[in-house]
């Protein structure tokens, strides 16, 4: 299987897994209207894969092969044990995601395309795949460009991005861990901490920027610990786009583009 099949499959096997936790025992009770907001997020990789590959002639793998057969990028210009390379591409581009994610928050003509995933009314694994097509292009690039000065090598950049997928889809899981929530939250992002990113309050959505490791936010000043509600009782979207209409998938694209003041 080459290692685009295999990020293909790693990513359908874990949506499908936190699916049918979600569907067995959801933390919190499933929203009305479940099936189309849910089948409007599911349309958004169809959208963002094909628009992805419109755009660019390579994406960051392939990237990672060219930088490799031309010798460009630091781990090709020295000699490094390659678990080294390996373990600090990893952790370099998830600081990278980490640093986007935040400044998606902070710069308002980003905040204006990041906000459409969280204007989403409820929280499930497939809020984690809910991304401006525009976002997803932007990220891309910066991951491109990362990959290109470092050097880094395709199984690293595959394996990043599965892990990536991964975490994005577990950690925006209708789910709970229950005793094991405070051991793992330490080192990864788990659903109740990635929750409060996720909160109507702009004190609390603008915090807990991580994706797969927990440590940036807390290293780093962006950790928040638990939501004023409660985890139960932690709201999510923004005020501007409640109505259904607003979350159609016509709608979803336009939503960048809104005139007037913008949520914060």
């Amino acid at each position: 299987m080459s290692l685009d099949g295999w990020r293909l499959a790693v990513f359908a096997a874990v949506l499908l897994l936190m699916w049918g936790w979600e569907w067995y025992r959801p933390h919190r009770p499933r929203p009305t209207r479940a099936g189309r907001r849910r089948w409007t997020n599911l349309t958004l990789v169809v959208v963002n894969t094909a628009f992805l590959r419109f755009c660019l002639p390579l994406l960051a793998a392939g990237v990672a092969i060219e930088a490799q057969y031309a010798g460009f990028g630091l781990f090709n210009r020295v000699s490094l044990p390659g678990w080294v390379e390996f373990a600090t591409a990893l952790v370099a581009l998830d600081l990278a995601i980490y640093w986007q994610h935040r400044l998606m928050h902070r710069w308002p003509p980003l905040w204006r395309l990041h906000a459409m995933h969280h204007s989403d009314t409820a929280i499930d694994v497939t809020t984690g795949v809910r991304f401006h097509p525009l976002e997803i292009l932007l990220s891309m690039l910066l991951k491109m460009g990362l990959v290109a000065l470092l050097g880094a090598s395709p199984l690293a950049v595959v394996v990043f991005e599965i892990a990536l997928n991964a975490a994005a889809l577990f950690n925006h899981g209708n789910v709970a861990l229950g005793r094991f929530e405070p051991g793992l939250r330490r080192l990864l992002v788990t659903p109740e901490m990635h929750r409060i990113h996720h909160s109507p309050e702009p004190d609390e959505h603008h915090c807990n920027f991580g994706f797969t490791l927990s440590l940036w936010d807390r290293w780093l000043g962006s950790y928040r610990a638990s939501a004023q509600a409660g985890d139960l009782q932690v709201g999510a979207g923004l005020s501007q786009f409640r109505e259904a209409r607003s979350q159609t998938l016509i709608q979803l694209l336009k939503q960048p583009f809104s005139r007037g003041p913008f949520p914060r």
